[in-house]
């Protein structure tokens, strides 16, 4: 009982729940390209058609990701995280027992629309609960959940479809993610004025006044992070939709195979994220400004993209590696980006922020999609890996030059300190 009644404990707590919730949101997404040539032959689908289900989700995940960030502004993460994770996994439920095409795109749509809440209501909670000096490692270990679950979605996935069938790959999730909606609602309760106080006394934004949803389009910050994430985002969506059937359909792995060995550059990219998350809070309580903490981190781990040009041809070693490497950077930027609009921008616009920014980057990643689902076949899969290969080394330059502490001008108390980060950051 005491977990629940000490904040110090009890924010920990949250978070592990807030991990497992994204671990599902992960895990029911995955499950299409890990059953991908499974589901291209029940609905007769070539390459285009598998994009075109990808893409379903994704511009419905698109058009709410904004949406979402501002509700959660509005009436709070606690119900915002509930009614997310239960419209999503019943549309999980919904894709196990459509019979039609149009059934399973319907609720891959409503998987689409459902799935964005968590994450400006986990921003959210993380700006409130933490201050600078632990924001990103708290940040990581949440988000943390989008890698497990694309690293344990393989084995498992593969294990229901081969032990019972496809369909059942769909509903057991679904039914695990509304137990954890139940988990949520009893669980989570904002801060005790203390704790948020705390966690926003190294923050570089102001936490009693904010820009209003007009305002924020004339902020350069947003643009800016707006800009990284459509042309990153992408790396990161097709780690997820693309990579397993990459490896079997270009490595030649089984679905069995997939399941013992598929998990490996989710993993790796997991251990990379939290491990730079972790530096970068490290860097703050060594003295660092938060802000540019997170910059020179991202900087650092940018310019391990290049190596995705190792041929695949040379095995399915070298082929794991260049993925666990680009998963790594790409999920890296991911987790660091939310802490970045934390500290860019005031309190009560964090999630708003996050919403735009992750439905525009979104958008990024369905045009992507439909350039990898015309092209992969005719051209081969060489120019992605060049495109991904440059992307992030060239959005380091948009986040060092667009991205500052943004301060609402009728907050004069804060003009000094914006002078003042803007010469720092």
């Amino acid at each position: 009982m005491s977990l629940f009644l000490n904040p110090e404990r009890r924010r920990w707590f949250i978070i592990a729940i807030i991990f497992l919730v994204i671990v599902f949101n992960y895990l029911d997404r995955q499950i299409l390209s890990i059953l991908k040539p499974l589901l291209k032959k029940e609905f007769d689908l070539g390459d285009d058609g598998y994009a075109l289900i990808v893409n379903i989700f994704t511009i419905s995940y698109a058009l709410m990701y904004p949406v979402s960030g501002w509700l959660v502004d509005r009436i709070g993460a606690r119900k915002m995280m509930f009614i997310g994770v239960i419209t999503w996994s019943l549309a999980s439920i919904g894709g196990g027992i459509a019979r039609t095409f149009a059934q399973f795109g319907f609720f891959r749509s409503l998987l689409g629309l459902a799935e964005p809440t968590s994450f400006p209501a986990q921003v959210k909670v993380i700006t409130i609960w933490f201050s600078g000096k632990l924001r990103a490692t708290a940040n990581s270990l949440c988000v943390a959940g989008s890698s497990i679950g694309a690293i344990i979605a393989p084995p498992f996935i593969a294990w229901l479809a081969l032990s019972l069938n496809w369909r059942a790959a769909f509903i057991i999730p679904g039914l695990i993610g509304l137990f954890l909606a139940l988990i949520w609602w009893l669980i989570y309760r904002d801060p005790p004025q203390k704790i948020a106080q705390e966690a926003t006394s190294l923050t570089d934004s102001p936490t009693t006044e904010a820009f209003t949803w007009g305002q924020l389009w004339s902020r350069r910050s947003l643009w800016g992070i707006l800009l990284i994430r459509f042309i990153s985002d992408p790396v990161w969506y097709f780690c997820l939709f693309w990579l397993p059937g990459f490896l079997q359909e270009e490595s030649g792995l089984t679905l069995a195979q997939l399941g013992m060995i598929g998990w490996i550059p989710f993993l790796i990219a997991n251990i990379g994220g939290i491990g730079s998350s972790a530096w970068s809070d490290l860097m703050v309580r060594h003295g660092s400004k938060p802000l540019r903490a997170r910059k020179i981190m991202l900087t650092f781990v940018a310019f391990f993209a290049p190596l995705v040009l190792l041929p695949h041809q040379w095995g399915i070693v070298i082929t794991l590696i260049k993925f666990s490497v680009i998963a790594a950077v790409a999920l890296s930027w991911l987790f660091t980006l939310s802490v970045v609009i934390a500290e860019t921008f005031p309190v009560k616009n964090v999630a708003s922020v996050l919403g735009i920014c992750g439905g525009v980057g979104a958008v990024g990643a369905v045009l992507f999609n439909y350039l990898i689902g015309h092209f992969m076949g005719s051209i081969g899969p060489e120019w992605i890996f060049i495109v991904m290969a440059v992307i992030h080394p060239l959005v380091t330059i948009l986040l060092w030059t667009m991205v500052r502490p943004e301060i609402p001008s009728k907050n004069k108390s804060y003009s000094k300190l914006q002078s003042e980060s803007l010469n720092t950051n």
